[in-house]
């Protein structure tokens, strides 16, 4: 969706909104087997940048497009103070260098006069240079005569070469979780107040361990705040940073919105059911933390909002979906505008129904055809160890194969798939995930596996979205292999038939003709999460051609196999391996190797 508006809004602010998390593990208490499990994570910097870059559009322009997934209902740090917490520098105006760098602090910036980052600034003289939070190839150059701006210039923070004038500049904080001086040294005192009350509490019930704990983990915490004005989990004390009450809602992106914005919630059959799941989930966590004495009871209100909190907060929205929920028929009153006709006269794929018996050698010889006539296809199973069965047989049976799951990268997703549309392969193995918003023109047959085991994967709904894979293209069609029709499949198929009458009448009433989409392969993976990368002299033996993510991703490949390696027993091969990763390590490091 990101990479289609930018192609089709290019003079707007088409902005990216995703959980920042590569990997997230939240903080947990299990009880029964008293194991506490620490808050890990790492954090995705280019998309951390992406969500800076969507604020601090929202603020500052009116034609702005953000296209964000669920976690947009987690607190973000209040609109009010990342709004205040700015720094405008005019040009001409009188500014101390002091104050400026003082200010940049607060901001949350880092002083990096080696290593100049997102984030950071760097003092040379007179010169203040400051890399935005929101930039990703540009940064700012303040230059100071005595206490005067003399100059502001905008430049390329790899070549130093400058590339534009600029007469005014708004520096935003480096975190949406910044907070005041004033706002902290008062929250501070709050949760000095809250934790005297627990400990009492605690003590008075017997349960001295937890009150030992809470207070050697609450005071640290305070420690570090009050020292540097941030601790780790210090989001779990964002209810007083935020001067919400009790039970308040958290300061999300909604509240960032304009009155007059526009909320399109797309695939709304699954998404809507989501949002009051994840503050179901959150809040049965929080609740074990607080009662053991982990965390502070007010750590509850460090959550996403819930249901009733985002409906009442909502603008104007549009709930699309080629198969509503009930929540979405209950609002409209069961009317709604029905999007059948498509521009390019594409009518729903034909099914067919074949019996399970030898459905994976039917399937296979499908496939085949299919590919000759130069046409990618779907295959979706029930399991994970399905799907990864059919793919090594079909792998061993001579078909271009390869396999999505749930643990899969959501980048690597869209790289597998610009790999199905451009032939690298020809046939998309997967359980859950070939469904909505799966655009693929190239695709002219999807294969569904034992489509007549009713429930979740094998739904009206879910059957209804696998068959609309298939209807990007003009001669695309559904194969579903079952040896008796359920409620279900009848129902699916009958939706489908329905879809397609229409459309074939109005086909032939207005003379069209179908035709299979065109869409351009966009390369979006380079655009929404390339590295930054530098050009270097290669050598002909390639010995020096590795350098920084280029060399950090081969030495994480070379880990993996040497895990697998070890894995399969082949000892004196994992050892080779472990060798070849202290070498780079080395080089890397510039040591000699070991």
């Amino acid at each position: 969706l990101y990479g289609e508006f930018k192609s089709f809004f290019p003079d707007n602010a088409v902005e990216y909104f995703v959980s920042y998390y590569d990997y997230y593990q939240p903080e947990a208490y299990v009880p029964r087997t008293d194991t506490y499990i620490e808050k890990e994570s790492t954090i995705n910097e280019q998309i951390d940048r992406m969500r800076h870059s969507a604020t601090r559009a929202i603020l500052e322009r009116d034609d702005v497009i953000i296209v964000a997934s669920v976690s947009c209902i987690y607190g973000i740090g209040s609109v009010e103070d990342y709004t205040a917490m700015t720094i405008d520098v005019q040009k001409g105006e009188k500014i101390d260098q002091r104050q400026l760098l003082a200010k940049l602090v607060a901001l949350q910036y880092k002083r990096g006069d080696t290593g100049f980052v997102r984030g950071t600034f760097r003092v040379r003289g007179d010169t203040v240079e400051i890399f935005p939070a929101h930039y990703e190839a540009a940064a700012w150059r303040v230059t100071l005569f005595g206490n005067e701006v003399e100059g502001i210039t905008e430049f390329d923070p790899l070549t130093g070469k400058k590339t534009a004038d600029l007469t005014f500049i708004r520096v935003y904080a480096n975190s949406h979780h910044v907070t005041p001086r004033t706002t902290m040294n008062q929250a501070l005192k709050l949760i000095k107040s809250e934790l005297a009350a627990r400990l009492q509490e605690l003590n008075g019930a017997g349960r001295f361990l937890e009150a030992q704990r809470l207070e050697q983990r609450t005071l640290f915490d305070l420690e570090m705040m009050e020292a540097t004005g941030s601790c780790a989990g210090i989001e779990n004390y964002s209810r007083y940073f935020s001067g919400r009450r009790p039970g308040e809602p958290p300061p999300t992106l909604f509240e960032y919105l304009p009155d007059n914005a526009l909320l399109f919630v797309d695939e709304s059959h699954q998404t809507v059911p989501q949002i009051g799941a994840m503050s179901k989930g959150d809040h049965r966590r929080k609740i074990t933390l607080a009662e053991y004495g982990f965390r502070l009871p007010s750590c509850i209100d460090n959550r996403p909002l819930r249901f009733n909190e985002w409906d009442a907060m909502r603008p104007q929205t549009f709930a699309v979906s080629a198969t509503p929920g009930n929540w979405e028929m209950e609002q409209t009153g069961g009317t709604f505008a029905e999007q059948v006709i498509r521009p390019t006269g594409l009518i729903d794929p034909p099914v067919t129904i074949r019996p399970v018996e030898d459905q994976v050698q039917d399937c296979i010889h499908e496939c085949l055809e299919t590919a000759k006539n130069g046409y990618r296809t779907l295959v979706t199973t029930l399991t994970k160890r399905m799907a990864e069965d059919l793919t090594e047989f079909m792998h061993e049976a001579g078909v271009k194969v390869r396999y999505m799951h749930s643990d899969v990268e959501t980048l690597e997703r869209i790289e597998l798939i610009r790999d199905l549309r451009m032939g690298v392969y020809d046939v998309l193995v997967g359980i859950n995930l070939l469904r909505e918003g799966l655009d693929i023109p190239e695709c002219g047959l999807v294969c569904i596996l034992d489509a007549d085991k009713e429930g979740f994967l094998r739904s009206e709904t879910s059957l209804i979205q696998t068959i609309g894979r298939a209807a990007r293209n003009v001669d695309g069609r559904v194969i579903l292999y079952a040896d008796r029709i359920t409620g279900s499949m009848e129902r699916a198929m009958a939706e489908t038939d329905r879809r397609r009458t229409r459309q074939e009448e109005f086909n032939t009433l207005h003379g069209i003709t179908p035709q299979t989409i065109k869409r351009r392969i966009a390369d979006i993976v380079a655009h929404t999460a390339s590295q930054d990368g530098v050009l270097v002299e290669i050598d002909e033996d390639g010995a020096n051609n590795l350098v920084g993510h280029n060399l950090r991703g081969y030495i994480e490949d070379l880990e993996k196999k040497m895990s697998a390696a070890a894995a399969d027993l082949e000892f004196e091969e994992a050892g080779r391996l472990r060798d070849e990763i202290r070498r780079l390590e080395a080089d890397e490091l510039g040591l000699p190797a070991a």
